[in-house]
């Protein structure tokens, strides 16, 4: 049996989801335990809907910013994406910042990878290179032709601004 959340992640657009969690405030943690398990196709759409509804810093999501880091490992691209797309908009301890740097690190390094995930790796490692200046000289490193080849044009310019901006 389905419960109310998982009926609205498959049953609702956007516009729908959101407004169901608005309305009910008490399946925002419900919410989290998908988006940290693989019970798909929830999961995936549990961290985007979080992603679309949470504010900068959420204190909702603090107490499980390292559960959602940890959950990143063995998802599909497109479920880390939503992850990653949740904890580049926290502020995160020296810890959790080492530990999410080096997993974007080595998605970054994957170049089968999705360009959607590698892209938005790339953009905390850009977040953490402003942030610790001493990094942005291995940042720099990663705009190496073998990296970036198999990336689309419009991703190409972006994290080539990017790295043009450290």
């Amino acid at each position: 049996m389905l419960t109310p959340l998982e009926e609205c992640l498959t049953t609702n657009y956007k516009d729908g989801m959101i407004a169901f969690l608005k309305a009910h405030p008490e399946c925002w943690d419900e919410a989290i335990e998908l988006a940290v398990t693989n019970k798909q196709p929830y999961s995936w759409r549990a961290a985007w809907l979080l992603w679309s509804c949470l504010t900068k810093n959420d204190t909702r999501i603090h107490p499980h910013i390292d559960d959602l880091i940890q959950a990143m490992e063995g998802k599909k691209d497109g479920h880390q994406r939503e992850i990653l797309k949740i904890l580049l908009v926290m502020e995160l301890n020296e810890e959790q910042e080492s530990k999410l740097l080096d997993f974007c690190i080595q998605g970054w390094k994957q170049t089968q990878k999705t360009p959607s995930i590698r892209y938005t790796a790339f953009r905390f490692m850009h977040q953490m290179a402003k942030k610790y200046p001493e990094l942005s000289q291995e940042i720099k490193l990663y705009n190496q032709k073998h990296y970036i080849e198999s990336l689309s044009p419009g991703v190409r310019k972006s994290i080539c601004k990017m790295i043009d901006n450290l």
